[in-house]
């Protein structure tokens, strides 16, 4: 059995949908209640709900036949609404939460954990205009809205080579830039707001045909990864008995703003409305510049990206008009009505 905890976040749902496709027995566990239940239940997936900030709750999972353990479970700013903003909150979910589940399975001889981290640990390097490893040095910025959800899983990763080192747990670390792919991750909460990404704002514009405006340096660009690659990787270190400590799990290339917008249009504006592109070379823009080593995943994992970024768009617009995930859409509407 692979247990997934987080399984109801925007990897989590893919990641589970795809073990269950692929033969694995699968439990889904997360604190979110009855939709995604009942959509676990109909589609034959175990769902327990669990909050892993809570050390009882882990009585529910089970304690023998356990492959692994994946936890997608973190708070993120772009999940924090402003009114409720608490930095403890990082601490316990982020931190307290991770020593819960490694304590449960270093009690439970569950050898095999695999936890997830954004890249924000990393974030001084970016403009250096260096290819970021494994081993390159954290550079957090202590400032601004990420610092504590940075600091937060700076201390999630070492707490796991902790238990890697003293346990021999075989802990797993994947390091991950923006991850792209439909489903509820289109939004986030801004000045307390839900809001639209950049990227389905700009889908939105190619499908009305609207003009994009260009900022800045064109050929300035970042490393992605497109959603189904990164279940892909997850399953290939599953299946892999050697597999331990961090890998970047990126497409190890920069997609330019050009490159992005261009392939927008392609895919998503009509022939007869198609959206013309306006240069602003003298406004700034924000993109954040970085691209990632993931020479180690290729070698340990067997793993490599498989979406060009014009392939992701045209898999997430199959997505898109498929509706399978338009339940999960008003989420963050729900959560915010709750503040």
């Amino acid at each position: 059995m692979v247990i997934v905890t987080g399984a109801t976040g925007f990897v989590g749902f893919y990641l589970v949908n795809q073990l269950h496709k692929e033969g694995f027995k699968v439990l889904a566990a997360d604190k979110s209640g009855t939709e995604e239940a009942e959509y676990f239940k109909k589609n034959g997936i175990d769902f327990v709900q669990m909050d892993i900030t809570k050390e009882e709750d882990f009585n529910k999972l089970p304690k023998t036949g356990v492959e692994a353990l994946i936890n997608l479970a973190c708070v993120q700013p772009a999940n924090m609404p402003d009114e409720i903003y608490d930095p403890a909150k990082y601490v316990s979910v982020n931190v307290l939460g991770v020593v819960n589940l490694l304590k449960f399975c270093q009690k439970n001889n569950i050898k095999k954990v695999l936890h997830t981290i954004s890249h924000r640990n990393v974030q001084g390097l970016w403009e250096n205009g260096e290819v970021i490893t494994e081993k390159s040095p954290r550079a957090i910025k202590f400032t601004g809205k990420y610092s504590m959800f940075s600091i937060s899983e700076s201390a999630a990763a070492d707490i796991m080579e902790y238990f890697i080192q003293e346990y021999n747990l075989q802990g797993i670390l994947f390091r991950l830039p923006s991850v792209y792919g439909y489903g509820h991750h289109e939004s986030f909460f801004k000045d307390g707001k839900v809001c639209k990404t950049g990227l389905g704002v700009f889908i939105d514009n190619a499908v009305n045909g609207e003009t994009f405006e260009i900022w800045g340096d064109k050929d300035k660009g970042r490393d992605v990864v497109y959603v189904k690659d990164v279940v892909s990787a997850i399953i290939l270190a599953i299946k892999n008995k050697n597999a331990k400590g961090m890998y970047n799990i990126a497409s190890g290339k920069k997609l330019s703003l050009q490159q992005q917008v261009d392939g927008i249009i392609n895919v998503f504006s009509k022939k007869e409305n198609l959206s013309k592109i306006v240069y602003r070379p003298e406004k700034p823009n924000s993109i954040d510049s970085c691209v990632y080593d993931i020479s180690k995943a290729k070698n340990d994992l067997g793993w490599s990206p498989q979406y060009s970024f014009e392939d992701m768009l045209v898999d997430y617009k199959t997505e898109m008009e498929s509706g399978k995930w338009e339940f999960l859409l008003g989420r963050k509407k729900r959560m915010s009505n709750e503040v």
